[in-house]
């Protein structure tokens, strides 16, 4: 059984969140989206707490997400995107897995916590050695 199968439905890109990019993300969103970075800087972030964050639109959701179309910077999205469903909280915590599963549609709620964290394992390693994520 398959802990997480991704349906890009963006319950995870609404809400004014806490995802913070590195400065080689920066560049590479920018490089993606055909903007010079300081552009992507003042169109789609904002600085809080020392780090640069992604913003929300109206909506509520991520800046790049777009219903009935995903993710615009999918190929390049960032690094706590990515990592999704595979949040340190996750993996650590059965409880935070037990909430988890009922905010996602792509986790599937009769994974068991120990299966999850083993294919954690698995879906972390394989990002580590550049292979493509499923999602």
């Amino acid at each position: 059984m398959k802990a997480f199968d991704c349906k890009k439905c963006g319950d995870c890109c609404y809400g004014e969140g806490g995802i913070f990019l590195a400065e080689e993300e920066k560049k590479r969103i920018s490089r993606f989206l055909g903007i010079r970075t300081a552009d992507f800087l003042t169109r789609f972030c904002e600085e809080r707490n020392g780090r640069t964050y992604v913003t929300t639109g109206e909506d509520n959701f991520c800046i790049f997400y777009a219903k009935g179309n995903g993710c615009r910077v999918h190929p390049v999205k960032p690094a706590r995107c990515a990592l999704w469903p595979y949040y340190p909280a996750n993996v650590n915590d059965r409880d935070t897995w037990e909430a988890a599963k009922w905010a996602c549609r792509g986790l599937d709620r009769e994974c068991s916590f120990e299966d999850f964290v083993r294919q954690s394992q698995t879906a972390l390693q394989g990002r580590n050695n550049g292979q493509p994520k499923n999602a």
